[in-house]
């Protein structure tokens, strides 16, 4: 075969997993052969050659020492499939294997030896630990299911011999690791216990190919989706050293098909623990929607998220993703900001400043003080008023009388109601005549505003009024605020911030697109979306699989949790069954000190071991502000360049980045330290006093702290280390 002039060089999923683990100068060597190879791939300096037996593969040379392998795919395309050492190559050509898929005719690179390398370190991790007593061999996971089962479902012919022999669960996530991807999740599936009929339904068939399969013509092949490979003008420096660029082009299938579905009938929701792609399933959405949209300038999509520096890292991953012609029609925000705008458009010159949790609790306590009134406490009240009385929009007495409370707390009967109304409204007077409000505030009265202008646009379309006259009758548009919404970190929203988005835009198709996890909710907001108009039934959709953290930093977060129930945000259950990781590193390190002093000192001692990778992928995360600072200055004395992060993210970049718990929501780093877990900090110490007055308001405090901690070991990818001082947090193992 002879190709005259340029060529086509694409990379194949799960290629870059093992070139990323080749030496620094193979991988220079491979961004420099990429560029040669296109421009002429007969040059004399790289020694293409098709191989000895194998109709499809060749080699050329990348390195010295390596060689890069080649599927063929017709006239100029070229798949890159791997880099190997020469002697590898040409050693193990029999151990290669390739083919088009016979069920989704998709292009499949199988190299045996990798396979079998990769098995075998797993079991002699295992062998090297200690078993307390002696145990039967384990039988295999997969005997149960016969060869024609099997391939019927897509698995991938050349693994059959290799998946007999899997015993653990340990095996099973390094073989699908690396395995074609429709290979592993029927696996994935098989063996949490769905049938062979429910797996060829949910998972084979969905990505079956829609024509005949002609497994010899590799062209057809290279175009249809199950073929995951980069654009031929892709630069594999971006894919090899961006994260990001991975999820934009090898997109998981379960993931593709939830953001490219077609349009969904109403509401739709995508759940996963932390790792899982919800993020990037909802901006890949985000991206489907703008592209059926009518050409335009207009920002017909909202994206939003519940805090500023979430919503300025989707900005820029948005623009990274689908460029800026689609992210001009996307309104993106932190839902306060929002409600902040819309109320300021309403507030005809009144300007009133904003005061955070901390300080109406202050202001709570100053209003019972002067009342001498001892039966409340001020964070009880200030709870009740923001997450019931404001979180779902409440406006008169009567409805309050009416409200539900689940796991709010102690049981207040009607009489506790009508006093606990009487002091919110003593309460919200004080906040007017001081000139200030909450953002609870806000979220509520943008909820009324919207609801109100929806039932006037309403109200006029009914009349058959003409969109003119409704402007210039009502100054309301005719238009809803958008076409679609999509909203990232669903759980931390409140009910009013549900309330606002619900009448932002009328039920119908592709309204609202939902990604959240109960498990990450740290603010305390509880709502049921279904009572909320935002019916979610039979549009919901669950990830499993984590592609960010390690399986042994994945337990030890599970661990942190608990036993408790989790909701699913509209009124059921949720859990993370099925949730692991395809990643294997070092178990978590806890470590003890006697003193914070101490403790500091250990962190500065780590961060100095840590010396082989960049300062910006290293984090130290504390429960409580005042430690952020001092963590910062010791890392400063010790010459340590540190940053703290804010509401906007880390205020300097190339440093260290320090911050409380919360401040890590969103966040990922290479290597993480976890400090002052400790009894009395993790989960607080001032929770203790209603363990006995008001258990179920200590419960939830509690979980809340919980999942405080899971969301910051989880933003680890590789390495986290738990220290604390003192008494260690009941939270850890």
């Amino acid at each position: 075969m002879n190709v005259q002039g340029g060529a086509t060089l694409r990379l194949l999923d799960k290629a870059d997993k093992e070139i990323l683990k080749l030496p620094r100068e193979v991988k220079g060597a491979i961004y420099e052969f990429q560029h040669r190879f296109r421009k002429d791939p007969h040059s004399p300096a790289l020694h293409f050659k098709q191989l000895k037996g194998h109709a499809q593969l060749y080699s050329a040379r990348v390195h010295k020492d390596y060689r890069a392998l080649l599927l063929h795919a017709g006239g100029s395309e070229y798949i890159l499939v791997a880099v190997k050492d020469r002697k590898d190559v040409y050693e193990n050509l029999d151990r290669i294997k390739y083919q088009i898929n016979p069920v989704s005719g998709g292009i499949e690179f199988i190299d045996l030896v990798s396979f079998e390398e990769n098995i075998e370190a797993t079991r002699s991790d295992k062998a090297a630990e200690p078993a307390p007593v002696p145990v039967a061999p384990p039988s295999s996971l997969f005997t149960a299911f016969t060869r024609e089962q099997l391939l019927d479902l897509g698995v991938s012919e050349a693994l059959l011999g290799l998946i007999w022999k899997i015993n653990t669960e340990e095996e099973l996530l390094v073989l699908t690791d690396h395995a074609p991807q429709l290979t592993g999740d029927v696996l994935l599936a098989l063996h949490d216990g769905r049938s062979v009929e429910e797996v060829l339904d949910q998972i084979t068939t969905p990505v079956a190919a829609e024509d005949e399969v002609d497994t010899t013509d590799y062209a057809t092949a290279l175009a249809r989706p199950a073929t995951q490979v980069t654009t031929e003008d892709t630069d594999l420096r971006e894919v090899l050293e961006d994260d990001f660029w991975r999820w934009k082009i090898f997109l998981h299938p379960t993931q593709l098909k939830i953001a490219e579905h077609r349009p969904y009938s109403g509401p739709a929701r995508v759940t996963g623990g932390p790792g899982t792609g919800k993020t990037i399933v909802a901006l890949h959405r985000v991206r489907h929607l703008v592209e059926r949209l009518r050409s335009g300038e207009s920002k017909d999509v909202l994206l939003t998220t519940f805090n500023k520096n979430l919503a300025a890292d989707l900005r820029r991953r948005l623009l990274d993703l689908a460029g800026p012609d689609v992210a001009k029609r996307v309104e993106i925000v932190n839902i306060d900001k929002l409600a902040t705008q819309i109320v300021a458009q309403a507030a005809d010159g009144d300007r009133r400043r904003w005061i955070d949790d901390a300080r109406a609790v202050q202001e709570w306590q100053a209003m019972l003080d002067e009342l001498d009134e001892r039966r409340w406490d001020a964070e009880f009240l200030h709870a009740e008023w923001s997450h019931v009385i404001l979180g779902m929009a409440i406006a008169t007495r009567a409805d309050y009388f009416r409200a539900r409370r689940a796991g709010r707390g102690r049981n207040i009967s009607r009489a506790d109601r009508a006093a606990i109304w009487q002091l919110v409204e003593r309460y919200v007077k004080r906040l007017d005549t001081m000139g200030v409000w909450t953002y609870r505030q806000v979220a509520e009265r943008a909820a009324r505003l919207e609801l109100d202008r929806k039932l006037k646009r309403e109200a006029f379309e009914a009349a058959q009024v003409s969109s003119e006259k409704l402007h210039r009758e009502s100054g309301i548009s005719h238009h809803p605020r958008y076409k679609h919404i999509v909203v990232d970190e669903a759980q931390d929203l409140s009910a009013a911030h549900w309330k606002m988005l619900r009448a932002m835009i009328p039920e119908g198709p592709d309204d609202l697109f939902i990604a959240g996890d109960s498990h990450q909710r740290i603010y305390g907001n509880q709502v049921s979306l279904g009572s909320l108009g935002i019916n979610i039934r039979g549009r919901s959709h669950k990830l499993t699989l984590s592609y960010r953290t390690t399986r042994e930093i994945l337990r030890a977060a599970q661990g942190v949790l608990g036993d408790g129930e989790w909701d699913d945000l509209d009124d059921g259950r949720d859990d993370l069954t099925g949730y692991r990781s395809v990643l294997h590193g070092a178990r978590p390190a806890l470590q003890g000190y006697a003193t914070w002093d101490a403790e500091l000192d250990g962190i500065v001692e780590q961060i100095r071991e840590w010396d082989d990778i960049a300062p910006a992928a290293i984090a130290v995360c504390v429960p409580e502000r005042h430690m952020v600072a001092e963590v910062e200055n010791r890392l400063g004395r010790a010459r340590i360049m540190a940053a703290s992060i804010g509401p906007d993210g880390p205020k300097v970049h190339e440093a260290v980045h320090v911050g409380t718990m919360h401040r890590f929501k969103g966040l990922e780093y290479q290597r993480m330290i976890i400090a002052g877990v400790s009894e009395g900090l993790v989960p607080a110490a001032r929770i203790e006093q209603y363990a006995d007055s008001d258990p179920l308001r200590y419960r939830r405090e509690e979980k809340q702290a919980r999942s405080l901690l899971f969301v910051a070991v989880t933003r680890a990818r590789d390495t986290v280390r738990i220290t604390w001082h003192g008494e260690p947090s009941r939270f850890l193992p």
